[in-house]
């Protein structure tokens, strides 16, 4: 009897000593977690600040700062392309031909902002790399050609359409009151732009719709997206979908513009497709890749494509939208 109760006390005073061990694990794992949201959420309000006064700049203050992000993000585009992940299956192309479409996709913008049309100028690129591609030594494949070609597309010719976006819309917004002085204050125009208004409340409604959708996902999410991103759901992403409408149709009661209330549900909409369909391309990039983040550049959020991946194809459907579809545009 004696040696049973010696035993029971034994194992008890093994498991409390396993279970303190698992708890002294636990805590760096915990402290961990800490600091990396700490970076996040400091490096995030860094960024956050920084955008905004460049999107408030505009000209070739907002055109360089994006030439400078779109450099980058094609450089970690074609790192993606040559891992191991993507390489298992495909040619990639050469590091020579890489670096010049790099170059290429950051100077797409600063054409945008000076001549207003870049179409000429990717055609003519996209025949440059061609045939670079074609006349190498050895056998040029098809997967090089339509990976560099994806390249200048997402990576250059898309994020252009923020500089038509911000830049090109240059009609004043006459019924956003707050345009009236802010500029002034700040010496700038003695109004607001169209294009000004409407990146405003694009990238707003794009960082509601990431943000909705996160929370929404951690609260409801029960029933997968797509197998391309596993950890989002349907719930989050129809939660989404409604901040991402609430905060459009709120900033156009503010800015008032757009003035009619469908026009605004309907911009809201566009800007979360836009936003969802650009992560769901880096996700999938990503996963063929074999890699979690496109790159380290920012601290507890990886590269420039994991940040920028939802506006790469919102641009081009805003400033659709607002000049070909918009029955509002310049009032």
């Amino acid at each position: 009897m004696l040696d049973q109760l010696g035993e029971e006390n034994a194992n008890q005073e093994v498991n409390k000593g396993d279970k303190l061990s698992e708890n002294e694990d636990s805590l760096p794992e915990l402290q961990q977690k800490a600091s990396q949201l700490r970076k996040r959420i400091v490096f995030g309000l860094g960024i956050g600040i920084s955008v905004g006064g460049v999107v408030l700049a505009g000209g070739w203050v907002f055109t360089a700062f994006l030439a400078a992000a779109v450099f980058v993000g094609a450089r970690e585009y074609f790192d993606l392309v040559r891992s191991r992940g993507i390489t298992a299956g495909m040619t990639p192309p050469p590091r020579y031909v890489s670096r010049v479409c790099s170059i290429i996709c950051a100077v797409m913008p600063i054409i945008t902002l000076y001549f207003g049309q870049i179409d000429v100028s990717v055609t003519f690129a996209a025949f440059v790399v061609a045939m670079a591609l074609l006349l190498q030594r050895g056998n040029p494949r098809f997967a090089q050609l339509s990976s560099t070609m994806f390249g200048l597309f997402y990576c250059g010719y898309l994020p252009s359409f923020w500089v038509k976006l911000r830049c090109g819309l240059a009609a004043p917004a006459l019924n956003t009151r707050i345009g009236a002085s802010w500029p002034i204050l700040l010496g700038g125009q003695a109004h607001w732009t169209i294009g000004l208004v409407a990146c405003l409340i694009s990238i707003s409604s794009i960082i509601a719709a990431d943000t909705y959708a996160f929370l929404g996902g951690k609260t409801f999410g029960r029933t997968p997206l797509t197998s391309i991103s596993p950890k989002k759901t349907w719930e989050g992403t129809i939660t989404g979908l409604g901040g991402c409408v609430a905060t459009s149709i709120i900033l156009s009661k503010i800015f008032c513009w757009p003035t009619s209330l469908i026009s605004a549900i309907a911009f809201g909409v566009l800007n979360f497709f836009g936003s969802i369909f650009g992560d769901l391309t880096e996700s999938m990039i990503k996963r063929d890749a074999g890699v979690k983040d496109s790159g380290s550049l920012i601290p507890g959020h990886g590269g420039i494509l994991d940040r920028v991946d939802s506006y790469i194809f919102t641009g081009a459907l805003a400033y659709s939208f607002v000049k070909i579809f918009l029955p509002l545009y310049g009032v």
